[in-house]
Formats: C-alpha cells, sequence, structure tokens
C-alpha cells in the first residue's frame, strides 16, 4: 500500500520524480530544458507551489507567490505559438502516471484534479492571449 501526499517532503518527490519524466519526453522535454537553467531552484518553486495548492489550510513556511499563467504565455510567444493541447495533455499523463507510481489517497487524488483543472485553465488562457496579441 502506498502513502497518501501528507508533507513537503512528500511534494518534493512527486514534484522532482514528474519532471524527470518531463525532461526525457522527447515532445515535452525541449520546452523545459531550453527554458530552465537552475533545475533546483525551480523545483523548489514548482514544490513550494504544489504544496500551496493542496495543503492550503495548513499554515505552511513557505507559499506560493507568482504567476503560473504569465509564465505560460510567455513560454508560448517565445515558442512561436506551438503549444498545444497535446502538450498538456503529455503533461497530465506524466503527472497522473508520476502519481499512481507513489502515492495513493485523498490528497493523491486532489492533486490529480488540481492539475487536471489547472492544464484546462492555462490551456485556454494561452490561446485567449494568442488572440489579444493578434
Amino acid at each position: 500500500m502506498k502513502n497518501d501526499l501528507k508533507t513537503r517532503d512528500d511534494v518534493y518527490l512527486l514534484v522532482s520524480s514528474f519532471y524527470v519524466k518531463v525532461r526525457a519526453d522527447q515532445v515535452l522535454g525541449p520546452f523545459f530544458n531550453d527554458v530552465i537553467k537552475d533545475w533546483d531552484a525551480h523545483l523548489d518553486r514548482l514544490t513550494t507551489f504544489w504544496e500551496s495548492s493542496l495543503f492550503m489550510t495548513r499554515r505552511l513556511e513557505q507559499r506560493y507567490k507568482g504567476d503560473p499563467l504569465e509564465v505560460h504565455v510567455k513560454v508560448d510567444k517565445e515558442n512561436n505559438h506551438s503549444i498545444t493541447e497535446l502538450h498538456f495533455g503529455l503533461w497530465l499523463n506524466l503527472w497522473f502516471q508520476t502519481i499512481d507510481e507513489l502515492f495513493e489517497g485523498e490528497n493523491a487524488e486532489n492533486a490529480k484534479r488540481r492539475a487536471r483543472k489547472m492544464g484546462t485553465f492555462l490551456y485556454l488562457k494561452i490561446f485567449e492571449a494568442r488572440t489579444s496579441q493578434s
């Protein structure tokens, strides 16, 4: 039996394991590997993001401060608006696969739901930004 996501260390394990897959992926890897120069800082930031998202009601040492939408719109623009629903689907599949390999429980399922909602939101907003930039 696997444990649920309960601590920052759990979230870090999920995020870091997930990004090992992303970086190796032939389709997703170039978007991340070409942009992210400091992977330790990136993994720490994303751990804070997911910890804040999953454990909102807890007192946390760190809270995420940032604008993921702005970052994703910028990456799409820098890649000639080439991000598609395929990329979000691959990202989501790898996220689910990583969760299922490592965890099970209410927080693990919540991490899947939140990723699905976030992916849909970012996908729609990226395309909205394209039309407003034209």
